[in-house]
C-alpha cells in the first residue's frame, strides 16, 4: 500500500466541498466544517505548508468515516 500524498488545507478543503462539506466558521487557522447530515471536521490552515499524512488519515477514517478508496476517488 502506498502513502497518502501530501496535499495542502486548500486542496482538502476543495475536496470536502464536492463530498458535501461546507465551512461554517474559521478562527485563526483552524477551519470547521460541517456535512449536512452531522459529520464534523476541522483543518489547520497553514499556507505554503502540507499537512502531516497523519493528520489526513485521521480525518478520512474518524471524521469523515470514508475508507482511503472512497477518499481517493471522491478527490
Amino acid at each position: 500500500m502506498s502513502k497518502f500524498p501530501q496535499i495542502s488545507a486548500s486542496e482538502l478543503i476543495k475536496i470536502l466541498g464536492k463530498i458535501g462539506f461546507k465551512i461554517i466558521r474559521q478562527k485563526g487557522n483552524h477551519i470547521f466544517l460541517r456535512h449536512m447530515d452531522g459529520r464534523t471536521t476541522v483543518v489547520l490552515n497553514h499556507p505554503g505548508e502540507k499537512l502531516d499524512r497523519g493528520l489526513l488519515n485521521k480525518i478520512i477514517k474518524q471524521d469523515l468515516g470514508l475508507t482511503r478508496e472512497e477518499f481517493e476517488g471522491s478527490s
